[in-house]
């Protein structure tokens, strides 16, 4: 296969992969209808930073590692349940506050949130493990940059694509964010997910 060919049937396989929906592209969206398209892209770009990382973490065998150890696995998988179920908490405790999450030091802790929730998600890692491979070809040399590469590629796929949500999804809630109290919904179904996430993680089978 030349690189040409392997590029291409890579980029068709992203397309299928982006446009299933999950839990990556829940957080998003609950996050964008809570604290509008500002938190909602950061959401992205920090899960997809977490991407590059497991990419590299496959490159490096570490992903390979985590597969192979049951523990190890079990711990990433309940740090990043707790941490979920944590956050879905809080913003539920603070949903009767007015949070726009707009200015630099909150959009970082967005960023910050959404890039740890990515890093310890260990069934991310076991994709990446199973994946990425399948497009990385020896032969061409430098095997440890075609893993980031591709991941770079994956994540920058889909940042475009859950950004577009995020503006589709806040040009209908932009209707409603004056009103106090559909603020207090949104929290809450934002802190609902999140918590929904956590415990679908907890119950996660190494795979």
């Amino acid at each position: 296969m030349d690189e040409l060919t392997s590029l291409f049937a890579f980029i068709s396989a992203c397309i299928v992969i982006i446009l299933i929906p999950g839990p990556a592209q829940a957080l998003v969206l609950s996050n964008s209808i809570s604290y509008g398209k500002k938190s909602g892209i950061i959401t992205a770009i920090g899960l997809n930073a977490a991407t590059i990382f497991h990419s590299l973490f496959a490159a490096a065998g570490l992903s390979a590692i985590l597969h192979t150890s049951a523990v190890l696995f079990s711990i990433v998988k309940f740090l990043g349940a707790g941490y979920l179920i944590f956050i879905g908490f809080m913003t539920l405790k603070n949903s009767s506050q007015k949070e726009t999450a707009q200015n630099n030091s909150s959009l970082k802790k967005v960023f910050l949130k959404a890039f740890i929730t990515g890093i310890l998600n260990p069934k991310v890692a076991l994709f990446f493990l199973a994946f990425l491979p399948q497009f990385v070809d020896v032969s061409r040399g430098n095997v440890f940059f075609q893993f980031i590469l591709l991941g770079t590629i994956l994540a920058l796929m889909d940042i475009g694509y859950e950004t577009l949500l995020v503006l589709i999804t806040s040009f209908a809630s932009d209707r409603f964010v004056r009103n106090e109290k559909f603020i207090r919904v949104r929290q809450k179904i934002t802190g609902t997910v999140l918590i929904i996430l956590g415990i679908r993680l907890a119950f996660a089978q190494n795979k």
